[in-house]
């Protein structure tokens, strides 16, 4: 890795164009080079570092496969290369991800957005189409994904998103202010409902809860066990810890009739469910499949008094 992208010093008329870094040679050495340390979308991930090294999007990169990065692109890439080739998340080397059709920058301090949980996403909106104007309470708010989406495709929804990380909520407050949003939702720092007022009550709870369980962790890829916050990933010996606190004070901040969304692990559902039960408040109880039909959302209406 010393010499990667490195160019012989001699000048460039010397030079044989087949030694020439170009984009489409980096792009292929680059893939190979990620392949062999255990990336499972080495191409994708390449185009991303390169396109982030050179500034351009990443379709550019196939029109201009015969350019010469200059010394400097060249540097940031092999930097970014190196890096991803301990495992380092390519959201967090690039600083954003896409969720939901939307741009996010994200940080160490939050997870890093999933397609899994664009499921609980459609499963929200789908529930403020009949709620335009909707109190959403998002707990564990993270990178504020969710919050951000329910604002942008509710524009008479307010959100409540609270977590417990300070540097959590700043990444969040900062998407809030990227999709001009932040008018619609509120961020609050504090521990599940600690945060919240007596008596203030919500139409829908959503939340990404942390549902890992601790054996668990060791056996992650590892650019999510070395890299992506334990606290917003793991909840004690069965997954629940967090979940099971959680469910019974969701209950008490709903409205009659309110909607309690909930990502999971797809070996938990039955578990859920069963908290859910036990509050007696949730009449109507949900399991949501994924795009690939495993059990990835629970979706629980508050029953009336």
């Amino acid at each position: 890795m010393a010499n990667l992208f490195v160019v012989a010093n001699q000048p460039q008329s010397r030079q044989q164009a087949s030694d020439a870094w170009t984009v489409k040679r980096i792009l292929d050495w680059t893939t190979q080079h990620l392949r062999k340390k255990g990336s499972d979308s080495p191409r994708l991930d390449t185009e991303i570092l390169l396109a982030h090294a050179r500034g351009c999007s990443r379709i550019e990169l196939y029109t201009r496969f015969d350019e010469v990065l200059s010394a400097e692109e060249r540097r940031v890439m092999r930097a970014l290369v190196e890096r991803r080739a301990r495992a380092e998340p390519v959201a967090y080397l690039v600083g954003h991800r896409e969720f939901f059709g939307l741009p996010f920058n994200v940080s160490p301090d939050v997870l890093i957005p999933r397609p899994d949980t664009e499921t609980l996403v459609v499963e929200l909106l789908d529930v403020l189409k009949q709620r335009p104007r909707a109190r959403v309470l998002d707990v564990g708010t993270g990178s504020g994904c969710i919050a951000v989406c329910a604002a942008v495709h509710g524009p008479q929804t307010q959100v409540t998103a609270i977590d417990i990380s300070p540097a959590a909520l700043q990444v969040a407050q900062g998407n809030a202010q990227q999709h001009a949003v932040g008018d619609q939702i509120a961020f609050l720092h504090g521990d599940l409902f600690d945060p919240l007022e007596d008596g203030v009550v919500f139409d829908v709870v959503v939340s990404n809860p942390p549902y890992v369980r601790t054996d668990e962790l060791s056996g992650l890829p590892p650019d999510v066990a070395q890299y992506e916050p334990p606290l917003a990933l793991v909840a004690g010996p069965d997954g629940l810890d967090v979940i099971r606190r959680l469910v019974p004070q969701a209950a008490e901040r709903l409205v009659p009739g309110g909607q309690c969304i909930l990502e999971i692990a797809v070996d938990m559902a039955e578990a859920v469910v069963d908290l859910l039960e036990q509050t007696r408040c949730f009449p109507a109880i949900a399991v949501v499949n994924d795009l690939s039909g495993q059990p990835r959302v629970i979706s629980a209406c508050r029953g009336t008094p």
